[in-house]
């Protein structure tokens, strides 16, 4: 006889009432094991939930637009006869499969800010036929999908639609989304294969999350960026010698293993820094506890795992967990509670090249550190110059919450910290 069971929320993370995007199965449909059943939207990805067995759906608890948390029923099912753990509770849940993005994780949610703005709530979409990722594209222009006619097989919305409404809506001056941005200008839209062969490459679907964080971020965060050169010669023979050492232990010790130490003692000294703004953005929440995020370049586009306790760690056990994240972000085993609880970013480009750029704040934190290639220099020392291996430094900062001088402060002490490697054991 055919047991029906539960299918409720699966772990995702310390996540609470979170968007149902869509719900992909309804009653009556036949489910094969791993099938998505509804995707969710937290403010670090965009979350497929499984089912854990095959069967019929008997009846689904959820909608599109439904806010829930972990163990949350979504369907019953009418199980076949292959085997599966069971869903009832949340310890046996359905695993989830998220697609990560290169930004911090986010407390609470903060509003964005895009091309559009609307000025009242712009609704789900419900009645719209369109995928998760259209769903999330047009609440990023302040569209609601239910005004927007859709092109696409049996109805469905696409990004053209969504594209084309806002221009007509910019030309019309925005009445349909609540009004434009002033003097806001439509996006070109320009006939690029009249000027010779093209190739259109779907972005993906790393970047396109990712995208809107960091386009929320540039606009939201009033950015500075502080330049600084570490001398790193002692440091780098060291590392040498370290490397040399362990690499019979396959661990590689890297130049960022030593960069999240020098972070983690600068961030101590300056606590600002290791902190966020509150939601209402008048208070700076600061964190006695030191999780750097360290942007890991994949195929798919940039995330950014979280080491945690770094202050508490010696180089050696930071760089074995370096290689670990690293791995398992571009083998997309990463998951979303990897990604969560970071207090500043470290983006190190040093390993192609460059000798300085300007990183994105990942909000909430309130400061990010890029780190461009060394290259030996002459260095005026003790009345001579000197070669000395140079490492450039770019630190953007919320301006909100660190003015200039603290910037600079922080750029020189962490410097400072990086030439001398007996501060890395304070």
């Amino acid at each position: 006889m055919a047991e029906i069971k539960n299918v409720v929320v699966p772990d995702i993370g310390n996540f609470k009432d979170v968007a149902i995007i869509d719900v992909a199965v309804k009653a009556g449909d036949k489910v094969s094991a791993e099938q998505t059943l509804i995707s969710l939207e937290t403010d670090k990805a965009t979350v497929d939930v499984p089912t854990p067995f095959a069967g019929v759906v008997k009846e689904v608890k959820v909608k599109t637009g439904d806010k829930v948390s972990e163990g949350a029923l979504i369907v019953t099912i009418e199980a076949s006869g292959e085997a599966a753990a069971p869903a009832a509770a949340p310890a046996a849940a359905p695993v989830q499969t998220a697609t990560p993005v290169a930004t911090a994780p986010v407390a609470k949610p903060a509003p964005v800010a895009a091309p559009v703005a609307a000025a009242a709530p712009v609704s789900s979409g419900a009645g719209a036929h369109a995928s998760p990722s259209i769903r999330r594209f047009a609440r990023e222009l302040g569209v609601d999908l239910v005004k927007v006619g859709g092109s696409g097989e049996k109805g469905r919305v696409t990004k053209n639609d969504v594209q084309n409404f806002v221009k007509k809506s910019l030309a019309g001056g925005g009445a349909a989304t609540g009004g434009a941005l002033p003097g806001l200008l439509p996006w070109p839209d320009v006939d690029f294969a009249k000027f010779g062969a093209i190739e259109a490459k779907p972005l993906s679907r790393i970047k396109k999350i990712s995208g809107a964080n960091l386009h929320r971020n540039w606009v939201m965060i009033p950015h500075v960026t502080q330049f600084e050169e570490a001398d790193i010669s002692e440091m780098e023979a060291f590392r040498k010698e370290l490397g040399a050492e362990y690499a019979k232990h396959d661990i590689k010790i890297t130049p960022l293993a030593f960069m999240l130490k020098a972070c983690a003692i600068t961030l101590k000294h300056f606590p600002d820094f290791n902190a966020s703004l509150d939601a209402s953005g008048e208070n700076l929440i600061v964190k006695k506890y030191i999780h750097i995020g360290v942007a890991v370049d994949t195929p798919d586009g940039l995330m950014v795992p979280v080491i945690r306790d770094v202050d508490q760690k010696g180089i050696v056990q930071l760089a074995k967990e370096l290689g670990e994240v690293s791995a398992k972000a571009r083998e997309k085993k990463i998951t979303a509670a990897d990604m969560q609880g970071g207090c500043f970013t470290i983006s190190s480009l040093g390993g192609i090249g460059g000798t300085a750029f300007t990183p994105i704040i990942n909000a909430p934190e309130v400061a990010i550190l890029g780190v461009s290639r060394s290259s030996m220099k002459p260095v005026w020392k003790d009345g001579e110059f000197v070669p000395r291996l140079m490492l450039p430094l770019s630190l953007s900062y919320d301006h909100r919450v660190i003015d200039g001088a603290a910037g600079a402060r922080f750029t020189t002490y962490l410097a400072h910290v990086l030439s001398d490697m007996r501060r890395l054991a304070l």
